[in-house]
């Protein structure tokens, strides 16, 4: 039941109880006032029945006194007394007005029949008495006649007091009783009424509303301050504080979704402003092994909950390779088939769940029973990698909205990854010599331009070589079978030079070599070794033999922190002198150093 509608039934039964009280006590009142009345008129009849014997007894004395002694003053007195009495027997006449009953009035007529009675003798005895019957006179007031009236008059009025008392004090006593009554009704009415305001006062204000009121409200002091992980016990009542509680539980609810959304909110702007950052750091990058190293330090940032590893697409075309790892302790596979992943075969995402049971679980992932999303690397039509990311507990799972932003990741890694590859490739064909891949005559112009500015603090040996004879291999063989000398004998010099120096075409059947930190002896005897492997070195082009083939080499050497300027046309000039020498020779800036 509703505060309201009891605070309404209180009211009214409190009104009802205090009215009833009220009239209760108006009873009470009433009754005391009857009981006066009564008093009242028992004084007043009782006194007026005494003052008629009084009245009659004075009258008689007067009557007496004057036949006795003659005295006209006694007549007057007799007179004035009569008339006194005259007077109460009108009031006696009128007793009904007084409050007397009927047998009361009854008994007062009596009374007044006696006194009209004794009058009567005594009215005849003073006539008599006038007329000289003094005799008659004495006879009518001292006799046996006048003195049974005035014994009966007595016993009358006697009778007649005692008839009021008793009555006055049957009403009294009902009057009293009954003012006892109204008294004891309007007491329960007042105890009734201060009961249900204390009822009230402590069912309805204090355990129906002040307690739950307080425990409100220091919950909704806390909801204000946006601590909605406070509890708002849900409570049954059906009254306005149930209809508040409920009210509240409902701000708690929205309160809770909003913070929930605010918070998806700003993980939404974080998750794009990190993204924004990996897609700026990945435009930047300027190898695949970069590339790896940045999505491994932003991906966690992003997706704290998820592991992941980037695989990127090597020489072969069926392996994929591993870039980077983040967030576990045991890494996928270093190198996987590209067959092994679904993602791949199917050119889309693929999510694998083997404990759902859902779909097929890729082969490559480490833990079979694991939960795990892999999204292909694709750009302009050609799968160039893989990316897999799984939960970094078993009850974390990608969600769906935290898939659109690994995808939108993974987008962007490949066009960055394909930029690179394109990157290596354009490098590839300015830099390199596509027939012998070693770097070209335009890389060698860049070393010099670089050494220029700032010389090699080391010692730096250049060795610039031509194939002897190389254009009657082309004349007699044909210019792939020239093509092939060259191909091979790159080969040999890039085995043999390996680490310690860089090997470059210098133009058609014209190398150089750049070996930083050699001296002018370890740069001859490489040199030395060159030439010895080329001369022991057995060229065919389709079966069929070229014949011996041999090389001319010039060396010249800049000291550390020396000039780099002259270094390219002092070897070149030792390579002329050795070729003017018979070829197959090494030759160091205008010295020769060794003949076959």
């Amino acid at each position: 039941m509703k505060i309201n509608t009891i605070t309404n039934w209180a009211y009214g039964l409190t009104v009802v109880l205090t009215a009833l009280s009220g009239a209760a006590f108006i009873a009470s009142i009433d009754s005391s006032a009857k009981e006066r009345n009564a008093v009242q008129t028992h004084l007043i009849l009782n006194e007026l029945g005494e003052e008629l014997a009084i009245g009659a007894e004075l009258r008689t004395d007067e009557a007496r006194l004057y036949v006795m002694r003659g005295d006209p003053d006694h007549l007057g007195a007799f007179t004035r007394a009569d008339q006194v009495e005259a007077e109460l027997e009108a009031s006696a006449r009128e007793a009904g007005a007084l409050g007397a009953t009927d047998e009361e009035e009854e008994f007062l007529q009596r009374i007044l029949a006696d006194l009209d009675a004794l009058e009567e003798l005594e009215l005849k005895a003073i006539s008599a008495y006038q007329s000289g019957d003094t005799a008659r006179a004495r006879n009518l007031l001292f006799g046996t006649n006048h003195y049974q009236f005035h014994l009966r008059l007595i016993e009358d009025v006697q009778q007649f007091r005692r008839m009021v008392y008793n009555r006055t004090d049957r009403e009294l006593q009902a009057a009293h009783q009954r003012s006892d009554w109204f008294e004891l009704i309007a007491q329960v009415m007042l105890g009734l009424t201060a009961t249900v305001f204390i009822g009230v006062l402590y069912f309805v204000l204090r355990r129906r509303v002040a307690v739950p009121l307080a425990r409100m409200a220091g919950i909704v002091k806390r909801l204000a301050s946006q601590d909605y992980a406070v509890e708002v016990p849900l409570d049954g009542r059906r009254d306005e504080i149930g209809e508040l509680n409920r009210a509240v539980h409902v701000f708690r609810k929205n309160g809770l979704e909003r913070e929930r959304l605010d918070a998806e909110r700003r993980r939404d702007i974080k998750i794009k402003d990190l993204i924004l950052k990996l897609m700026h750091r990945v435009q930047a990058c300027q190898s695949l092994e970069e590339l790896g190293a940045v999505i491994a330090r932003y991906a966690p940032q992003i997706f704290p909950d998820l592991a992941g590893v980037l695989y990127l697409r090597g020489d072969s075309q069926r392996t994929l390779h591993r870039a980077s790892y983040w967030l576990t302790d045991t890494p996928e596979p270093e190198d996987i088939d590209c067959e092994e992943c679904w993602a791949l075969r199917r050119g889309r995402a693929h999510r694998s769940n083997s404990s759902a049971k859902e779909d097929v679980v890729c082969d490559h992932l480490s833990e079979p029973s694991s939960s795990a999303l892999c999204i292909p690397l694709a750009a302009q039509g050609e799968a160039i990698g893989l990316m897999s990311f799984s939960g970094v507990s078993s009850e974390t799972e990608v969600t769906r909205e935290d898939r659109v932003y690994l995808e939108l990741i993974a987008e962007n890694v490949a066009l960055a990854a394909v930029n690179l590859n394109l990157s290596n490739r354009l490098s590839q064909l300015v830099d390199y010599d596509p027939l012998t891949g070693l770097l070209n005559r335009r890389s060698l112009d860049l070393a010099f331009c670089k050494y220029a500015g700032a010389p090699p603090a080391l010692p730096t040996a250049c060795l610039i070589i031509d194939i002897d004879h190389f254009k009657s291999i082309n004349d007699g063989f044909g210019h792939e079978a020239g093509d092939e000398v060259i191909k091979s004998f790159s080969g040999l010099l890039a085995a043999t030079v390996g680490d310690r120096g860089t090997c470059y075409r210098f133009g058609g059947e014209e190398f150089v070599v750049l070996l930083l930190g050699q001296d002018d002896t370890i740069a001859f005897e490489i040199a030395e070794d060159i030439r010895t492997r080329t001369a022991f070195m057995a060229f065919t082009y389709r079966g069929q033999s070229l014949g011996k083939i041999t090389i001319s080499a010039g060396l010249a050497v800049a000291s550390s922190n020396g000039s780099m300027e002259t270094l390219l046309s002092r070897a070149d000039a030792a390579l002329l002198r050795a070729k003017s020498a018979g070829r197959d020779l090494t030759m160091r800036e205008a010295l020769e150093l060794s003949a076959t």
